[in-house]
């Protein structure tokens, strides 16, 4: 038996690129799981559960030619299904109900739209003040679509581990700029300024 007729993921991924109508079938079987449990951890119902796999399915087809790593592949799953997940209840809270009996008139006043003015204003200052590290890094963080932490480490040279715990730093310096602190004590009632 030759590595690509074994049942190794790299195997499988082979053959599934050489058009191997089984082979694929197999890595849908052995990770379709995976997926429904990604889906489970955000709560999704059957039937988005069941459109995030077809996508995420739809993506890997899309992709597979380009997969470096096959034996990445359920890692490659797992961060894909969570990013579509996301997607969808990103998607699903944008909603607006079309029923007028439901809506309710939260329109900003004028009076809230300069207050988010300043305060964008003042987020954007104060992120001028951050290392050059800092603001690639959370400028690539909160891109849309959301960007893997494999591609983020490819482009900045960072540890996929240490990509969170720098972001966190990244956050909290942000938050103590003389900018930001005022507007995050003036929100928060009784929070003691340091």
């Amino acid at each position: 038996m030759t590595n690509a007729d074994d049942g190794t993921v790299p195997a499988l991924v082979a053959r599934a690129r050489a058009g191997d109508q089984a082979a694929w079938d197999r890595i849908v079987e052995l990770h379709a799981p995976l997926l429904r449990a990604v889906c489970a951890r955000h709560r999704l119902s059957a039937a988005d559960t069941d459109d995030v796999a077809a996508t995420v399915w739809l993506r890997l087809v899309e992709r597979l030619g380009t997969i470096r790593e096959p034996a990445a592949l359920p890692g490659w799953l797992a961060t894909t299904t969570r990013n579509e997940c996301l997607q969808l209840l990103r998607t699903r809270n944008r909603n607006v109900p079309m029923d007028g009996d439901d809506v309710v008139d939260d329109a900003p006043t004028a009076d809230d739209w300069l207050v988010r003015e300043e305060r964008f204003i003042a987020l954007r200052q104060a992120f001028t003040q951050l290392s050059e590290k800092c603001r690639r890094l959370l400028s690539l963080l909160f891109t849309e679509p959301p960007m893997p932490y494999s591609e983020i480490s490819g482009m900045l040279g960072m540890a996929v581990g240490g990509i969170g715990p720098n972001r966190m730093r990244c956050l909290e310096t942000l938050r103590r700029t003389a900018l930001i602190a005022p507007l995050l004590d003036d929100r928060q009632p009784g929070r003691s300024r340091r």
